[in-house]
């Protein structure tokens, strides 16, 4: 891992915007109480009866003391300036309670309140603190939230009991709900945080600046975010390349995806890419791993808040029954997880301690019988990870407290644990399970201790993937430079752009766009009588397609508006008589590309991170099979290829069942001057689809294309 020195982190944390906030020197509690049961009282209890070294002054006119501490009756008659004042007040009061925070001198506050109230003003009470808070230059945790606890400096700013005061860990956990929130740091012992945030609303401070100061702190090693939405696009993609930097995983819980494919609907590419589009490229982009439930995102964090990492190798797993052995190896199957080939010595060495009739091999079932079973077991497991092609290690059974099986198990792994400094893992095959004694044993000896055989496998693929895009991480950044667009070029569209007001251009000007951007299409113009139709076919040479080319026909198909290879002047005048009655006269005259597979190349705009582009299957596929890749603007030549890769069609581009296979580097080189003709007009275009690209033998060329203008 690539850490400063502690000098470093030294400096950066007392230099850190978020200090204040995060881990005050002082701090006083708005709204303390000592009635029972009350929001202040738990926050009073919460933070005095802690193991926190700041100075602590409630503040409440009703009380001289709160929990034998003198309690102040406002701001002004502390003894000194705080640097984090807690406002547990209502929203009535709260405009009145922040002003005198700020007056204080006071750089962070706590909100929990909703900020919301009944009959407000114009601009209304949530907008006004912002503004209030943004003038100031100070942090806000909140409002809508429920606090934070920095357990690293034992400041628990939470307005909900605790069960028992935390022990420090790894994990940075940041949630933008509140229930998110509690559902990790309320429940069990397993993860262990360094930090927990409620970011709520986020008045001044968002999710990446709780990111950034994450990042500055040496015990950190992970990070998971619940996200509902990002508020400062740019600065959540700093901190995401500045996590790439120093090899701490990011971990996302994804919901409220936006609805990106909603409005990109007027494009197949927008309705294809989905509403998830825009995250999943700059998840991809930035090696984000993403989950689908809290049951994953605990497994995950499990794995990563360790400090061991996977080195060259793959998956052992050893179990004590056959039934699941075979459940584990259909799971793995399932999820593309390879087991290790393990040579000829290790398994000899394990057949020396299997009863009759077990087979020595990974996976592996060790239960013969109750003989010496604990010791069968570890000499088992010992040698599995001692083997060179192992690179992590799972147990997988139904560990329960109380049961002497079990607990046998837990004491094996422990052993090994302190013979390897491999990954290993103790995985629950069911999750209902009593298990609070083993699980907290395992935690203190750091070994993950995941309920769910699935959700095991899906933490320790993760573990492999993050390992494996480490390593080519540097090859997907990296590649040949690639051939900037023309200034002058890139300057005259966006003129013309400009002229078009968020309208659709022609497919003759869309064809155009392409061509200026080095990206091949076929010879074309535009005809709007049958002797243009003619003198332009001729030029171009038969055989020829022929196109309406009236405005408003955005998919000419669904029109009956095209007619391909045509070969001669009187089947192009057959045609253009059917178009000029049906559709009107003016038509695109284009060059006949021969056959190919037929690829979808697609632009959509994020208002948030921008450009994406988007490979699909092509033609009348496009939107029949989920076949897509979607990656940020603009794409390297390794990007391309790897986009390429994900992909179904990339067979039938190498030649399928003795299909002729296309020119795949054409279709790279076309994706990678594709995306940078989106990143250089990403303020000028909305969107983009060419359907179809044609890639044969000889080349890739785009025979219809759609642009969309901001």
């Amino acid at each position: 891992m690539t850490t400063n020195s502690p000098a470093d982190h030294q400096k950066n944390n007392r230099e850190h915007t978020l200090d204040p906030l995060l881990k005050p020197a002082s701090i006083a509690l708005v709204g303390a109480s000592e009635r029972n049961g009350s929001p202040g009282r738990v926050l009073a209890e919460l933070i005095i009866n802690s193991s926190f070294k700041g100075r602590v002054y409630p503040v409440n006119p009703g009380y001289q003391t709160i929990l034998k501490m003198p309690c102040y009756a406002d701001l002004d008659s502390l003894p000194e300036t705080v640097d984090h004042v807690v406002l547990a007040v209502s929203n009535q009061r709260m405009e009145v309670a922040l002003a005198s925070a700020i007056n204080h001198g006071a750089k962070a506050a706590t909100i929990y309140s909703s900020c919301v109230v009944d009959n407000d003003t114009d601009p209304p009470l949530k907008t006004r603190l912002e503004d209030m808070a943004q003038k100031a230059g100070i942090s806000i945790c909140g409002g809508n939230c429920m606090g934070f606890y920095s357990v690293q400096h034992g400041l628990y700013a939470g307005m909900y009991p605790v069960p028992g005061e935390m022990q420090p860990g790894s994990i940075s956990f940041i949630a933008q709900s509140g229930s998110a929130f509690t559902a990790l740091s309320h429940n069990g012992f397993r993860l262990k945080f360094n930090l927990c945030v409620s970011s709520g609303n986020e008045l001044a401070t968002s999710i990446d600046q709780y990111m950034d100061w994450s990042l500055q702190q040496p015990e950190t090693r992970v990070i998971g975010l619940f996200l509902e939405t990002v508020r400062n696009p740019k600065g959540f993609i700093s901190t995401l390349e500045q996590a790439q930097e120093k090899n701490i995983p990011v971990v996302i819980l994804k919901v409220g995806k936006s609805p990106l494919g909603a409005a990109m609907a007027n494009t197949h590419t927008g309705a294809i890419a989905g509403d998830h589009a825009a995250y999943e490229a700059v998840f991809k982009k930035y090696g984000v791993i993403e989950v689908s439930g809290f049951d994953q995102m605990a497994a995950v964090l499990m794995m990563f808040q360790s400090p061991r990492r996977p080195g060259p190798g793959k998956l052992a797993s050893i179990q004590e029954s056959g039934g699941f052995m075979e459940l584990i190896t259909d799971i793995c199957h399932r999820l593309k997880i390879d087991f290790a080939e393990i040579s000829d010595q290790t398994k000899d060495e394990i057949k020396q301690h299997l009863d009759p009739g077990l087979k020595a091999d990974n996976p592996l079932d060790a239960w013969g019988s109750n003989d010496d079973f604990e010791n069968r077991f570890y000499y088992c497991m010992s040698a599995l990870m001692k083997d060179p092609s192992v690179a992590v290690g799972a147990f997988f059974t139904n560990f329960r407290d109380g049961y002497y099986m079990s607990e046998a198990f837990v004491r094996m792994m422990e052993k090994i644990s302190h013979e390897t400094d491999k990954p290993i893992a103790m995985g629950n095959c069911y999750s209902d399970i009593s298990h609070n004694n083993l699980s907290q044993k395992s935690a203190q000896a750091g070994i993950p201790f995941i309920d769910g055989a699935e959700e095991a496998l899906i933490a320790i693929k993760h573990l492999f993937d993050y390992r494996d895009s480490k390593r080519t991480e540097e090859n997907l950044r990296g590649g040949s430079a690639e051939p900037e667009p023309d200034p002058v070029v890139i300057n005259r569209w966006k003129t013309k752009l400009e002229s078009f007001q968020g309208q659709t251009l022609s497919e003759h000007d869309s064809l155009q766009l392409l061509k200026d951007f080095f990206l091949p299409v076929p010879k074309n113009d535009i005809a709007t009588s049958e002797e243009d139709a003619i003198t332009i076919a001729h030029k171009i040479g038969f055989p020829v397609v022929i196109k309406t080319a009236e405005s408003g026909i955005s998919h000419k198909s669904d029109q009956h508006g095209v007619f391909v290879n045509i070969r001669s002047e009187t089947e192009l005048v057959h045609h253009y008589h059917d178009l000029e009655q049906r559709l009107g006269p003016r038509v695109l005259i284009c060059e006949m590309i021969s056959n190919g597979t037929e690829v979808g190349l697609g632009i959509v705009n994020d208002p948030q991170f921008g450009p994406m582009v988007m490979i699909s299957a092509g033609g009348v596929l496009i939107e029949l099979l989920s076949d897509r890749s979607i990656a940020m603007a603009p794409v390297s030549t390794r990007e391309a290829h790897q986009m390429l890769n994900e992909l179904k069609i990339n067979n039938l581009i190498a030649g399928l069942r003795g299909n002729e296979a296309g020119n795949r580097q054409a279709l790279i080189d076309f994706v990678v001057h594709f995306s940078h003709l989106a990143h250089a007009l990403r303020e000028h275009i909305k969107a983009v689809d060419i359907n179809p690209v044609i890639v044969n033998a000889s080349g890739a060329i785009a025979v219809d294309a759609l642009v969309v203008s901001l």
